[in-house]
């Protein structure tokens, strides 16, 4: 059997001169990066903001489990079903970080027959959008420290610094460090410590900006840290939002690509949905809306994390508004959920099912009652999915009003999403108006509560003294009204990765809050998580090579 690579590379790409031909994109706004991938410019934005807009849908899916869900191959799929059958479509999907391509996840160019191309350049360097970010992370993080260096006129205690360098690797090293070592001359010692640049602010910073204007505001407000009398320092007042903006003005641009059947894909932005809002570019979204009929894009992990961000937090930023939502299960992680060890999934086992399926009908009832989306369940099929197994889950999602569709796209491309194409087609001509799970002009405690207890089904939220601090002091700061972007396990609905299903009676613990002030959110720092994850004991990098003749191999 080919591997996702063997399959990417066996298609020759289209010149990506006709990929924009074929999405009405005007040659005098394409960037090429060569012959396979291309920027847009923003100016077509501009140009086409009175233009009709397209239905826009989103693609989510249970909780995560080693069995694996298929929620990016569905996307690709489904588009590449769309167009199978006539329809304009377009997809916009995040970028792949480095850290999950030589770790353990693998990338984001989805698998088998369902694959956005050049993947090996998706999964790496791509268009350098992420080493732009990450440089104009550091630049903020250096300008710091030298305004201490040189005088600290804004007294800004360096105890309190809260701006972080970053790298797009998983290094467990550098999670906590001490710099400034060595004398006067080289800096102020301190605890220090990098995150993984897709947990960046600036990251979601560019996901959020609508305009390069809007770009250079967001950055200005970022707070780096607070003064010795408590107040915020803010990056407009080290002096480091044009420079900031110079370094990304290029990356603000959404990336084109194609799928392996040539439908045309915008690629950008790459937030993780566990510490971030797990969401691609607003800019992406609106450009693919401008130029299809269909736009289909994808929010993070499970619908607890990514799903939930994309509704209350992009779309209410943004004022997108999906017509229809994908809710993407296996039998498979769904017998994970119930209790079976990975090595068991193949033979049939309706009890295993039966106790897993609670996660996909927890997902599916709080994306339809919830967020009044409508919503359609994709089972992707593998080969050892019996006709029973299948049966059980469409009997219990049809019991909630839901459809079920069997999704084969790995296999067949966009053959094998034909029959999900046309269920889409009609769930986005039934009228919906989309609801959000709390309002933000209620405390940051309250609203983090509602979260726990409307879309995750726990019993309550401990704050630590730490957090409940931190929560009076935003809320002194101004920063009270902002939405919440929770940052928690992606395996759960709890902040325990090994409460799996569908737990109730739980509570989770929120440990940190801490303000994203230009991407518009409080971030709330659950159980374990890091904004830093690390290498697995056999890291898929090791796997990773370049052939004599050039090829990467390796590469899933």
């Amino acid at each position: 059997m080919l591997t996702d690579i063997e399959i990417a590379q066996s298609v020759p790409p289209r010149p990506i001169t006709e990929i924009a031909a074929t999405a009405d994109v005007p040659a005098e706004y394409l960037i090429p990066y060569g012959s396979t991938k291309a920027k847009i410019d923003l100016r077509l934005l501009e140009e086409r903001k009175d233009a009709p807009k397209g239905k826009l849908v989103l693609v989510t899916a249970i909780n995560p489990t080693p069995a694996g869900e298929g929620k990016t191959t569905t996307t690709i799929g489904l588009a590449d079903g769309l167009r199978r059958i006539g329809k304009n479509v377009t997809v916009a999907i995040r970028e792949p970080s480095l850290g999950p391509v030589f770790g353990v996840k693998g990338g984001a160019a989805g698998g088998g027959w369902a694959q956005v191309i050049p993947m090996e350049d998706i999964n790496l360097h791509f268009t350098g959008d992420l080493h732009a970010i990450g440089a104009a992370n550091n630049l903020l993080a250096a300008m710091i420290d030298n305004h201490i260096y040189q005088g600290n006129v804004l007294g800004i205690d360096p105890r309190k610094i809260t701006w972080r360098r970053c790298v797009d690797i998983n290094d467990r090293q550098l999670r906590f460090i001490t710099d400034g070592l060595g004398g006067a001359i080289n800096g102020t010692p301190r605890e220090d410590g990098y995150d993984i640049t897709v947990a960046s602010e600036i990251m979601a910073i560019l996901c959020l900006a609508d305009s390069i204007a809007d770009l250079k505001a967001r950055l200005g407000r970022i707070v780096v840290g607070y003064t010795y009398a408590g107040e915020p320092v803010t990056a407009s007042q080290i002096h480091a939002e044009g420079a900031m903006t110079a370094l990304l003005r290029d990356a603000l641009s959404p990336n084109l690509v194609q799928t392996l059947e040539g439908t045309p894909a915008l690629v950008h932005g790459g937030p993780f949905a566990n510490i971030a809002h797990g969401c691609n570019s607003v800019i992406a979204t609106r450009m693919a809306l401008s130029l299809s009929d269909y736009t289909i894009t994808e929010a993070g992990f499970g619908a607890d994390l990514g799903a939930e961000k994309f509704l209350d937090i992009k779309c209410r930023v943004s004022g997108l508004r999906p017509s229809a939502v994908v809710l993407v299960a296996t039998v498979r992680a769904l017998k994970m959920h119930g209790g079976l060890a990975k090595t068991e999934l193949g033979a049939e086992n309706l009890d295993a099912l039966a106790a897993g399926l609670p996660n996909l009908l927890r997902h599916l009832e709080n994306l339809q009652t919830v967020y009044g989306m409508p919503t359609v369940v994709a089972i992707n099929r593998f080969p050892t999915d019996t006709d029973a197994e299948i049966a059980l889950v469409m009997e219990k999602c049809r019991e909630l009003g839901a459809n079920t569709v069997l999704s084969d796209v790995w296999a067949k491309g966009g053959e094998g999403g034909i029959a999900l194409a046309e269920e889409i087609i009609r769930l986005c001509e039934t009228p919906s108006e989309l609801s959000f799970s709390y309002e933000t002009d209620r405390p940051i405690t309250e609203k983090i509560e509602t979260i726990v207890r409307r879309v995750y089904h726990g019993k309550d939220v401990i704050f630590t003294p730490g957090a409940l601090k931190q929560a009076a002091e935003l809320e002194r700061l101004g920063y009270g009204n902002l939405p919440v972007c929770m940052a928690k396990t992606q395996y759960s609905f709890s902040d325990d990765k090994s409460l799996l299903g569908a737990p109730e009676g739980f509570t989770v613990t929120v440990r940190n809050l801490r303000v994203s002030a230009g991407a518009g959110f409080i971030v709330a720092l659950t159980g374990d998580v890091m904004t830093m994850p690390g290498l697995p004991k056999v890291p898929a990098a090791e796997k990773i090579d370049v052939a004599e003749d050039g090829r990467i191999v390796g590469l899933f």
